[in-house]
Formats: structure tokens, C-alpha cells, sequence
């Protein structure tokens, strides 16, 4: 069930409220799933049914993404006021230390909420802050580029090549290594959420000095990388690993850089192992 939220959160000059979309199925523990960077709640559907059926799920449009609108004057981009946001979003709802699995973005998002032990297992799924200097340049390049191509696209093109698999392939083999069966209506909507997302630029901006070099003790994390990521290399699972020495390491063979559309049943059962 789709709704909205609005709570509070703590800024230099002031409590700012923030507003968030989100979607919650299903019962048993809490899990939250976050998206990356550009993409919508929606990255999440291909697995959710399932995870549904052990898990109390809650996918979150992230602020300025998706349906969720940008946060307020006062308050950035940056980690750490992200994971403030979440903290008082799963206040507000009322999960006490969720599980939560996120992808890139939402990966380190979902790290850094377990460093700050406001989650009680983490799982993510090529997550961002792993990289070399080189290495961001890279992916930062490709992301740029994804979202000028989008936003030059006429909608009836994008509409028009969503039709045929080579057409979808065009438009997100970047992210995905089997784009062919990700749907029309799918491809559409994700290439708009690209396009409109008022926070792409001043989030990708607040991740130029990001690097995860902490530890998570006390708490399982998992780690998982998509052999076919083009985006974020799979040695940088390797590095992941060497920072946070108890994670579990996990190769999602044949995935790109969002595996819960190429691998769906593959991608729950990691999350669904990652956060008894």
C-alpha cells in the first residue's frame, strides 16, 4: 500500500520537515529497502512479493527521487543528514532497528544506518563509497551521462523503444545485464524517475568525497556484487569486505549493477539469509 509521510527532522537553523512516498506489504520483522541513486521505490518491485511473504516490507522513495519531493532549505544531501532522515523515518513509523537492504546509493545509505546501529542487519547490494578516486570519477561519469541521454529523449521515443527488448536493452543495459525482461511500463517509468529526480545532482555532488572505512560490529552485513556490474566494479566488493572483515561477501552471478531485476529469486534470498 502506497502512502506519505511528513515528520521532523534537526537542521543548523532549525527542525525541517521532510515528506517521503513510500510502500509497505507484507508481515514479520520490518525491512526497509532503499534505492540509488536516480531510480524509484519501484527498482524494488521484482522482489518484493517474495520477501513479503517473511518480512514487513516498507520501499522508500528517497528524498528528491521518485514520488518523494526534495528536502527542504537547511538541509543537504550529505550522509549524514540522509541517515538522520531515515532514523526519523523509521521513528515516525514506528520500526524499531528494521532490517534493511539497499542498492548504491541505498547501499551505502544502508551501511552507514548500520554503523550508526539504527538497523539490526544490513544488506547491500553493490554499494556506493567502495571505490578509488578513479573508480567514482568512472561511475559518476556513466551516471551523468544516463541521465543527460533521459532527459533529451522525447517521451514517445522512450515510450516507442520500451515495446521491444533491443529497444529496453538501449535504455538500461547500463543497469541491468538481462534488461530485456524488465517491463515496458517499468522502463518508462524508471527513465521518467531519472529525468525528474530534483535531487540527482546536489546528492551525486554530496557523494564526491564519500568513502565507507568504517567497521559494523555487532550486527550482520551482508555484501553483495553483481558479476555483470558496469557502474561499480565487483572488486570493490573485495575492498567492502577487507573494511568490514565479518560481512558476508556474495557473488550474484550474470547480475548487473540492480540485480533484483535480473536475479530476482537469487536477490531475495541473499536479503532474506542477511537479515534473520
Amino acid at each position: 500500500m502506497a502512502a506519505t509521510v511528513s515528520f521532523q527532522v534537526p537542521s543548523p537553523a532549525g527542525p525541517r520537515s521532510v515528506t517521503v512516498d513510500y510502500a509497505r506489504v507484507g508481515s514479520g520483522e520490518p525491512l526497509l529497502l532503499l534505492h540509488g541513486i536516480g531510480h524509484h521505490r519501484q527498482a524494488w518491485d521484482p522482489v518484493v512479493d517474495v520477501l513479503a511473504t517473511e518480512r514487513d516490507v516498507i520501499a522508500v522513495d528517497l528524498p528528491g527521487f521518485g514520488a518523494s519531493p526534495g528536502l527542504p532549505g537547511g538541509l543537504s544531501y550529505d550522509l549524514a543528514t540522509t541517515t538522520a532522515v531515515f532514523g526519523a523515518l523509521c521513528e515516525e513509523l514506528e520500526l524499531d532497528r528494521p532490517h534493511v537492504a539497499g542498492n548504491s546509493l541505498g547501499g551505502l545509505l544502508a551501511l552507514e544506518l548500520g554503523r550508526e546501529k539504527l538497523v539490526r542487519s544490513v544488506t547491500a547490494l553493490s554499494p556506493a563509497g567502495f571505490w578509488s578516486e578513479a573508480e567514482r570519477r568512472y561511475a559518476f561519469s556513466v551516471l551523468l551521462a544516463m541521465r543527460g541521454i533521459a532527459q533529451r529523449m522525447p517521451l514517445p521515443l522512450v515510450e516507442r523503444l520500451s515495446r521491444s527488448a533491443a529497444g529496453r536493452t538501449a535504455l538500461t543495459s547500463t543497469i541491468y545485464a538481462r534488461p530485456g525482461r524488465r517491463s515496458p511500463e517499468a522502463v518508462v517509468a524508471e527513465t521518467l524517475a531519472l529525468v525528474n529526480a530534483t535531487g540527482f545532482a546536489d546528492t551525486l555532488r554530496a557523494g564526491g568525497s564519500v568513502r565507507f572505512t568504517d567497521d559494523i560490529p555487532g550486527i550482520p552485513v551482508t555484501v553483495a556484487w553483481g558479476s555483470k556490474d558496469r557502474i561499480l566494479l565487483r572488486r570493490q566488493g573485495v575492498r567492502a569486505k577487507q573494511i568490514i572483515p565479518k560481512a558476508r561477501l556474495v557473488r550474484l552471478p550474470g547480475c548487473g549493477h540492480c540485480p533484483m531485476n535480473d536475479d530476482p529469486a537469487l536477490v531475495a534470498r541473499v536479503i532474506l539469509d542477511g537479515s534473520r
